[in-house]
């Protein structure tokens, strides 16, 4: 068997991998299977890679320089995996995307400098060949730039080193429209002929567009974000599969690109968001400045003892975590007070809100590190119609997925998007650190609630409180 057939081989094994990793990734009990999988696909496909080297005239330092890349990059990737905290991982995902944009503008230009810009290489490839090889770059360049600096963006705003805000630009629909209709046409004029010029404006364009688009979107749909630019950079690593000839590119990124975008369907439709406006910057939606001015009254304050005293008196408790909660790392003992209340004969459920934390599935991540049952951990469509019949909710770290502005009132950012409805209940207790706003900059009315009670402090530090007096 030959070098590149077995190469071929590999892939197909490693894309089968990937296949398997979505799958089980979809489930909080086989999470752990489907990274395995994934990790294992990708150490197929390394190797088949490397393996292939020699047969593309790769040898001796060229194929010395690209094991030592790939420990480079492995032990960089162990090194931040073992260091991150939990809230970090947004950010670094968010990062991480934006090598994947950068990769595919480099692969693309490449392909130019290889191609297009090499008169001998030109001959030796029929002229049909070479304008569809031109349109695999500049389509290719102009998605990975798009995705390098949306994603520059999106992780400057996760990690709070920019204003969580949306950028209002006047006109922005229009220039984000222009700067599309400008990219149409001069990928036809790159077609047509080839040139430097050409391929370095749509350059330009598209890392402008990149971050033009991110910063035009609130914090509050952040979450959306960062899964679409998981889309993105799917799209751009097959475009950069394309110009390498290489099926599993091809094949992992439709995968990513597919997945990614469905995702961010979904999570848009949970949001009453409007899908294409979120992926085209709120296009159609010219925004609404965020407000927290509004007088809502006093808020009242309640101690760890007191919070105890209600929770031994319940009969049923809510548990909605958020960003807070991961925060002050506060899930193993919010897990420990699970297990009391339940000892007690209390009935403890979770109600997670789909975009709760700051990416898909921070909380059940979390809650499931702490060992909390997977049968009390409910989506938000499961836990609302029961919030009435509640006898105490405890707000843990969350904000903006909590607020009835979003219900209530039409000229709220945060307008029309579904939340947990959990002033419907009894009694409302919500660990903060202070009355300061949420992620999208909006104010809760639920803090002064008649039926609502602030704990202030460190999450962790109130629960642990809240079992002492117990």
């Amino acid at each position: 068997m030959t070098a590149t057939s077995a190469a071929a081989a590999a892939y197909v094994v490693a894309g089968l991998l990937f296949i398997l990793s979505l799958a089980g990734l979809s489930k909080h009990e086989t999470a752990k299977t489907g990274n395995a999988y994934g990790m294992a696909g990708m150490a197929v496909a390394l190797l088949a890679t490397i393996g292939l080297a020699a047969d593309h005239g790769i040898s001796g330092t060229g194929a010395a320089l690209l094991v030592v890349a790939v420990v480079i990059g492995a032990a960089i990737g162990i090194w931040r995996a073992r260091v991150v905290e939990m809230t970090g991982m947004p950010e670094l995902i968010a990062l991480l995307h934006s090598f994947v944009g950068l990769a595919a503008v480099l692969v693309g230009w490449n392909g130019y400098l290889s191609v297009e810009a090499d008169l001998d290489a030109q001959t030796e490839v029929s002229s049909d060949l070479i304008g569809i090889h031109s349109a695999e770059v500049v389509i290719g360049v102009f998605i990975g730039a798009v995705t390098f600096t949306g994603s520059i963006v999106a992780f400057l705003k996760l990690s709070a080193r920019i204003k969580s805000n949306p950028l209002m630009l006047p006109g922005r629909n229009r220039l984000n429209l222009g700067a599309l209709a400008l990219f149409a046409v001069l990928t036809v004029v790159f077609v047509v002929e080839p040139n430097l010029l050409v391929l370095s404006v749509v350059t330009v364009l598209a890392l402008a567009l990149g971050w033009h688009l991110v910063a035009s979107i609130g914090g509050g749909d952040m979450p959306v974000v960062v899964s679409m630019l998981n889309s993105y950079s799917g799209w751009a690593a097959a475009a950069s599969g394309f110009l390498l000839g290489n099926d599993l590119l091809i094949i992992t990124g439709a995968l990513v690109g597919s997945s990614g975008a469905y995702l961010s369907y979904i999570m848009c439709k949970a949001m009453n968001r409007s899908f294409l406006s979120v992926i085209a910057g709120g296009f159609g939606n010219e925004g609404s400045a965020a407000s927290s001015d509004v007088d809502y009254g006093e808020h009242t304050e309640i101690s760890a003892e007191e919070t105890a005293e209600l929770l031994r008196d319940a009969k049923s408790v809510v548990i909605t975590p958020g960003y807070g909660m991961a925060v002050a790392q506060a899930q193993g003992a919010v897990a420990d007070l699970t297990r009391r209340l339940t000892e007690r004969g209390v009935e403890v459920r979770f109600g997670i809100h789909p975009v709760a934390g700051r990416l898909p599935g921070h909380m059940n991540v979390l809650l499931a590190e702490a060992k909390v049952p997977y049968d009390v951990v409910l989506e938000m469509d499961e836990i609302n119609d029961d919030l009435a019949e509640t006898s105490v909710v405890l707000v843990i770290g969350a904000n903006d997925t909590v607020n009835p502005a979003a219900a209530e009132d039409p000229g709220s950012p945060i307008a029309g998007m579904p939340v947990l409805r959990v002033w419907e209940a009894e009694r409302v207790v919500v660990f903060k650190r202070s009355m300061n706003t949420g992620y999208a900059g909006v104010q809760n009315p639920l803090f002064f609630r008649e039926n609502s009670r602030m704990l202030f402090g460190d999450a962790r530090e109130r629960v642990e409180d809240i079992l002492r007096a117990l």
